[in-house]
């Protein structure tokens, strides 16, 4: 029984190498032999299999080199698989423009995972866009572009120039629609800026010639026209700012109007037309005093910076808002933070600076029937120059000083005229009131006043002794 065993375990080994010579000589010299005839064959394995085998009690560790022959064959072809899938990879890794590296795998692009190279997809970088100045932007605006441009839009929309206004704010949105908000931090300059240079942003960049083309143009416009497109121009800013203000406060962004591409193109025409056409602030007076949306603390900066822009253009108009819309925050009826109280001082002593600031004031001391300084106001103004000694501030001397200008236009007009004796009037009331306050300096300068107005009005006699 165990030799016909024996041979039979001969015959598999014997077959086992002879696959195996296949697949390692097959391009090798071979040697060629014939068995012998006379050679006893050996028998066919019997009916049971290998089951028979080992139930026959044939120990199992006779097929150990059986199997040591399966599983180095099953290893060869294992790694030669990888070898090639391997290849495959490094191949295909190539021809997609990935550097591979047989000395150091960091350079392939790719990790090695059970032998195999697995590629990492490498995201190409977007290109950063160039940053552009409000200045560079500007300088490439051509003002025989611009002419032509609003000649178009002239001739195309001759009867609505509401329009014509829109597609105005719309050229320069395009011109300035590559700056952006970090290159115009304009909430940071306004906070930050004196008003001397609040005044020039950011027009100042506008070249002269472009500058002289559109105000050329917007002076042709209508006064009503202008009113809605200043008021247009306002309210986008306002929300550029209400949406500053909800992601400070972490509230959602307020919606912004979507007709320009360029909050810097916005402030650029609206201080066009305010420099060329003064007189729409006048207009929206009414409005900027009275409607909510556009008071407070936080809207103050812009109000200055629109007030400012008038002013290039008249130093009146700039006097008249002045007096109108920013002096009534400093009154004791309003409470006004130190920084704002000296953003308004400047903006006046700007104004009341200027060349030739004093004969151009007092001359137009009436605006359109409307006191660049009224009574109310120069009450305002005494009590804010005479106070109390314990209510004395740092800005006490700067309204001393700008007080005897502001005063001359007050009073100023046609002595004896029917206009001037009904101011006369007006003043006797709030001089006698300041007189009778038991302060010094405020009752000096009043009773200064009260004769003025004696002087000017032989009917405010009969009212003093009436009602006083």
């Amino acid at each position: 029984m165990m030799d016909e065993n024996s041979a039979m375990i001969e015959q598999i080994l014997r077959e086992f190498e002879n696959e195996d010579g296949k697949n390692d000589d097959f391009n090798e010299w071979q040697t060629v032999s014939y068995s012998k005839r006379n050679r006893k064959p050996s028998k066919p394995l019997p009916p049971g299999g290998f089951s028979d085998l080992y139930n026959g009690g044939v120990s199992s560790d006779v097929f150990s080199s059986i199997e040591k022959h399966s599983e180095d064959r099953r290893r060869r072809a294992a790694e030669a698989a990888a070898a090639a899938e391997a290849e495959a990879a490094v191949s295909s890794a190539v021809s997609n423009g990935v550097k591979v590296d047989d000395e150091d795998d960091s350079d392939t692009g790719g990790v090695e995972k059970n032998g195999a190279v697995e590629i990492k997809k490498v995201k190409p970088k977007k290109p950063k866009k160039p940053k552009v100045t409000v200045a560079e932007a500007a300088s490439k605006i051509e003002a025989g572009d611009l002419s032509a441009f609003l000649i178009d839009i002239t001739s195309s929309y001759e009867t609505q120039q509401d329009i014509q206004l829109m597609r105005f704010a719309d050229y320069f949105g395009r011109a300035f629609a590559s700056v952006s908000a970090a290159q115009f931090p304009w909430l940071k300059l306004f906070k930050e800026s004196t008003v001397s240079k609040l005044v020039d942003i950011p027009l100042s960049n506008v070249p002269e010639d472009v500058y002289k083309t559109s105000v050329d143009w917007l002076n042709r416009r209508s006064l009503d026209a202008l009113v809605s497109f200043v008021l247009w121009s306002l309210d986008s800013i306002q929300a550029d700012l209400a949406s500053h203000q909800g992601a400070t406060k972490g509230s959602k962004k307020v919606p912004q109007p979507a007709l320009s591409k360029s909050l810097v193109a916005i402030f650029v025409v609206l201080s066009m037309a305010l420099r060329r056409k003064p007189d729409v602030l006048i207009s929206l007076a009414p409005k900027l005093r009275e409607d909510p949306k556009y008071q407070g603390q936080d809207k103050l900066p812009i109000t200055v910076w629109m007030i400012a822009q008038a002013t290039q253009g008249d130093l009146a108009v700039g006097l008249y808002m002045w007096v109108h819309i920013l002096l009534p925050m400093l009154s004791g009826k309003s409470s006004c933070n130190p920084q704002s109280r000296d953003l308004i001082l400047q903006l006046v002593e700007r104004i009341i600076s200027s060349p030739k600031a004093r004969p151009i004031l007092v001359n137009g001391a009436v605006r359109k029937g409307d006191r660049l300084v009224p009574p109310s106001a120069l009450d305002i103004l005494m009590r804010l120059t005479f106070p109390a000694p314990s209510a004395r501030v740092k800005a006490t001397e700067r309204f001393e000083a700008i007080y005897p200008t502001l005063k001359e236009v007050a009073l100023a007009g046609s002595p004896g005229s029917k206009a001037m004796k009904q101011v006369a009037q007006q003043i006797l009331s709030y001089a006698v009131k300041a007189a009778g306050e038991g302060l010094p300096e405020l009752s000096k300068e009043a009773s200064d006043v009260f004769i003025w107005c004696l002087t000017q009005n032989p009917e405010c006699y009969k009212q003093w002794v009436s009602n006083f």
